[in-house]
């Protein structure tokens, strides 16, 4: 089954840790993938320790903050954590800001894709992000779209530590 939870608001990523946190409790093997993210947000270290495998990219970084070179770098980090994520076995696979590096070119395409094909084989594969890809939407079995109503950003309140990221 493919996962996609997408939009604007918050909860994207908290949905996907939250299924992967379910799965280990079941002794599911996970691998998550997480693209322009460097692996330190407050979820991840218990996700390890009760299993899960976590590959992320170290340039973390707003994509419209990144120059040319930072991409090309972005897109080789992304390549190869996806191919390493692909030859692990796993039950269900998490990637994390799949939409966005899609969306902005900083993931092979045919690579994003064999990934969700896993999904047609009994495998349970999630894709998180803002904009996902048409033929994203058209493969998901489940499909969510989180909508900001209300974010304390509008007000000029930061991210807090712990509760945001």
């Amino acid at each position: 089954m493919l996962h996609l939870y997408w939009g604007d608001g918050k909860g994207k990523t908290t949905a996907a840790m939250g299924l992967a946190l379910r799965a280990l409790g079941h002794r599911r093997k996970v691998v998550i993938v997480q693209f322009l993210k460097d692996g330190t947000s407050g979820e991840i270290e218990p996700l390890r320790r009760l299993g899960a495998v976590v590959y992320a990219c170290p340039n973390a970084k707003f994509t419209w903050l990144m120059n040319e070179a930072e991409k090309a770098e972005a897109r080789r980090n992304a390549t190869v954590a996806l191919r390493q994520a692909l030859e692990q076995s796993w039950d269900l696979l998490v990637l994390d800001e799949a939409c966005a590096a899609h969306e902005n070119d900083l993931l092979d395409e045919k690579l994003l894709q064999q990934a969700v094909a896993c999904a047609e084989t009994g495998s349970e594969v999630v894709l998180t992000g803002r904009t996902p890809a048409d033929w994203m939407q058209a493969a998901a079995d489940y499909s969510t779209q989180m909508r900001a109503c209300q974010h304390p950003y509008t007000k000029g309140v930061a991210a807090r530590k712990g509760i945001e990221y």
